[in-house]
């Protein structure tokens, strides 16, 4: 029990969405939603044996999701065990159905998907609760009550069963290339019972791939780097860089001459007279 809790979180953290929700699977597919509302039990048949790409060596009871899945000997005839359970568990058929798809493509269900499910259950839970008080207390009213209930009950429970598997096969049909390319091949056969898995399996849609080539370059692109003729340009001086140092006019000044009649002639030379050491 704590294992399938466990796969329901899980489960809310997947990364795709169904391709029609239950709003609008009528719209998507209205003839298949009139065919799984007067034949159920057919549509569950056929829409479980399509998810198991009509390989019936891989199917096992309620696909792997309930304690007795395995042990009722579905190898030796797969196909009456398949009826036999869209007979006595079609509930039960319908959801494991809705399991192994959700595993294999990684889909989370809408929080719209989510109430429509919820309120189909507290409703047939409530139609319940009522016809067991009216058992008890023998009131007409109660009674009366809790028919009306379980007539809207029934209502409510088939109309969700039928858009729930035709959003099924919309899916399958989107898997099955009907919509565009073709997702994915057949996944290995582990993937189909997801309770001894801890961890979602890989998204299953892969991105896209870009072909060889793509995007096209333009021809001699990028062009290839041309130096311009001499460059960079050899640096060529001015004419008559530096220009010569030239001195200023008169430059050094003469040497001046001393004037006429100087020193005098008697004066003594440089130097004389000076002490001798």
């Amino acid at each position: 029990m704590g294992d399938q809790v466990e796969k329901m979180k899980l489960r809310q953290n997947y990364a795709n969405h169904w391709h029609t929700d239950l709003m609008r699977a009528t719209e998507s597919d209205p003839l298949y939603c009139c065919f799984s509302l007067w034949c159920p039990l057919c549509a569950s048949y056929s829409l479980r044996k399509r998810a198991l790409y009509n390989d019936m060596s891989r199917y096992t009871c309620c696909g792997g999701y309930m304690p007795c899945s395995g042990k009722c000997g579905e190898r030796h005839c797969p196909e009456f065990c398949l009826c036999t359970e869209v007979c006595l568990c079609f509930a039960n058929s319908v959801a494991s159905t809705r399991f192994m798809l959700q595993d294999e493509f990684n889909l989370q269900t809408t929080k719209c998907d989510n109430c429509i499910i919820g309120f189909m259950f507290c409703l047939n839970q409530l139609a319940c609760i009522c016809s067991l008080i009216a058992c008890l207390t023998g009131s007409e009213e109660i009674n009366d009550a809790a028919q009306i209930l379980r007539c809207l009950s029934d209502v409510v429970y088939c109309t969700v069963c039928s858009c729930m598997q035709t959003q099924h096969k919309v899916e399958m049909d989107k898997r099955d290339g009907k919509f565009g390319p073709r997702p994915m091949a057949v996944p290995p056969a582990q993937q189909m019972s997801r309770l001894d898995q801890g961890h979602p399996p890989a998204q299953a849609y892969p991105p896209m791939q870009q072909p060889h080539g793509y995007p096209p370059q333009p021809h001699g692109y990028p062009p290839p780097q041309q130096q311009h003729q001499g460059y960079p340009p050899p640096q060529q001086q001015p004419q008559g860089y530096p220009p010569p140092q030239q001195q200023p006019q008169g430059y050094p000044p003469p040497q001046q001459q001393q004037p006429h009649g100087y020193p005098p002639v008697n004066y003594p030379p440089p130097g004389a007279g000076n002490p001798r050491s």
